[in-house]
């Protein structure tokens, strides 16, 4: 029961410090709103049209295919450097690990996800 006292303390923890931080900038912000202040900032040009504009899916996939991508290399370095001292399991356990990659990488190209049109 002692190892569920941690658990517990830093789930209350958790939930504190961030509902702190929110609480103490609530309290302390400054409150003088103005149309100044609460319009539109884009790069000092003033905005035009609406704000709300449909992005066409292609972008965030793009995105999220660069994103897994990205992260194999940060998985693929370390077993890369020691690969001379990793037995014949790890060693497969990567070259499948990097073969699911691939293969992700075929059905998103072969969907024509990678293509700018």
């Amino acid at each position: 029961m002692n190892e569920w006292l941690y658990v517990g303390l830093f789930f209350i923890v958790g939930l504190i410090i961030p509902v702190g931080a929110i609480g103490v900038g609530w309290l302390l912000g400054p409150k003088k709103p103005n149309p100044i202040k609460q319009s539109t900032y884009e790069c000092g040009i003033e905005p035009v049209g609406e704000g709300w504009v449909q992005f066409k899916a292609q972008y965030y996939i793009f995105a999220l295919v660069f994103l897994v991508f990205d992260v194999e290399a940060v998985f693929l370095f370390p077993w890369a450097v020691k690969l001379n001292q990793l037995g014949l399991f790890a060693v497969v356990e990567g070259i499948i690990f990097i073969l699911i990659l691939v293969a992700g990488l075929v059905y998103t190209w072969r969907k024509g996800m990678l293509e700018w049109a």
